[in-house]
Formats: structure tokens, sequence, C-alpha cells
């Protein structure tokens, strides 16, 4: 028989090279992760929004109300007595807690502020439409007027022993005495004091 001669071979199948498999592998993966990507664009989906809005509250005594107390007086003599009363009313929002001070001065020498005695009572138990004229509320402060008096509460923050609490929209009557007692010596004819009433007031919300 005869012998085959090169010609005759079948013709070499070229095989890639080990960096040319890596490339044609990452390439097969380009393409799957391509057609991957194309088929989840084509999905069902869904979305909602919640709007919210915040606002704060707010605490507001009424200034033309406590300003309508009125205690000065001229002329004053031993044994006299000048009585008002004063409205404390929240026209906030929120809950207030309320204290009251005075500070109290001698324009001269003569100190009257250490005879002149203070008095404060809640509104009329009798006749509590005509606040104060019966004075026979409950008892809420008795004694001299310094230079400096804790009337009601305290101003420092926080729940203290005396502070008053008003809801918002609410109101309470207060009534106020200034006295001069009847055994009042000649040293203090022609004195004068005078006194500075304040009102604090702080949220109670989340401020105990």
């Amino acid at each position: 028989p005869m012998k085959s001669t090169s010609d005759d071979r079948p013709p070499a199948v070229a095989v890639p090279s080990r960096l040319g498999r890596k490339i044609l592998l990452v390439a097969g993966l380009a393409v799957m992760s391509l057609s991957a990507g194309q088929m989840s664009l084509a999905v069902f989906s869904d979305q909602e929004t919640v709007p919210a809005t915040f606002s704060t509250g707010s605490i507001i005594l009424d200034d033309v109300k406590i300003d309508a107390l009125t205690l000065t007086t001229a002329g004053l003599m031993p044994g006299d007595a000048v009585t008002d009363d004063v409205v404390v009313e929240n026209d906030g929002t929120s809950q207030l807690r309320y204290a009251v001070s005075a500070a109290t001065t001698n324009p001269d020498t003569k100190d009257l502020r250490s005879q002149l005695a203070l008095t404060v009572r809640t509104i009329d138990v009798t006749t509590p439409l005509t606040p104060c004229n019966d004075f026979d509320g409950t008892s809420l402060y008795s004694g001299t007027l310094g230079a400096t008096t804790a009337i009601i509460g305290n101003p420092a923050q926080g729940a203290q022993s005396g502070d008053r609490n008003l809801s918002a929209a609410a109101s309470e009557t207060l009534c106020f005495r200034v006295s001069l007692p009847l055994g009042t010596g000649n040293a203090y004819a022609a004195a004068t004091a005078v006194s500075t009433f304040t009102f604090d007031a702080e949220q109670t919300a989340g401020n105990p």
C-alpha cells in the first residue's frame, strides 16, 4: 500500500492559548451580564410617598390682662390697703406652669417696703363673679415685701413647689392686696416704695 504524504493530512485545528481562553471567558461573561441587565429592567414596580409637616407649640402669658393689675396708690395711711385682681391667661397652644415674684426698692431712706404686707389669694369663694371683693379665696402668699420676694412658686426651670399650671387657652384670677399695718410708726410718713411684679412661665411638656 502507498504511504500517505503530508498533503493528505487534515488541516490542523488552532487551539487557543491560555490567555486567549481567558479573554473568551471574560467576553462571554460580559455578554451574559448585559443580557441579564436588560432583562432586569422589565419588572413591575411601585412606590409610595408620605408627606410630613412639623410645627412648634407655644406658651403665651396674656400681657394685657397681667398689665391690668393696678396696685399703685398714693396717700396710703396706716390701716389702709389696696386690692386688685389679675387674670393670668395662657394664650398659647401648650400647657404652661408659672411663678410670680416681686422686686421692691426704696427710693428714699425710709425703708417703707419693710412695712408693706402683701397677701395673694385665689379668686373669691363667696362671689367669684365679683373677684376679690370678699378676698376669701385660698391663700397663696402672705408676707412682707422685701428686696426680692418669691410670691408663687419658683421661676427656676422645672416643676417647683407652688408653681401653678395653666392648660392652653385656660386662665385663672388671682387677688392681690397690699396693706400698711395700723401700727406703722411716724417714721414712715411720706415714704415711697416701688415694686415690680414678675410673672414667669415655662412649658410643662418634657420639662418635669
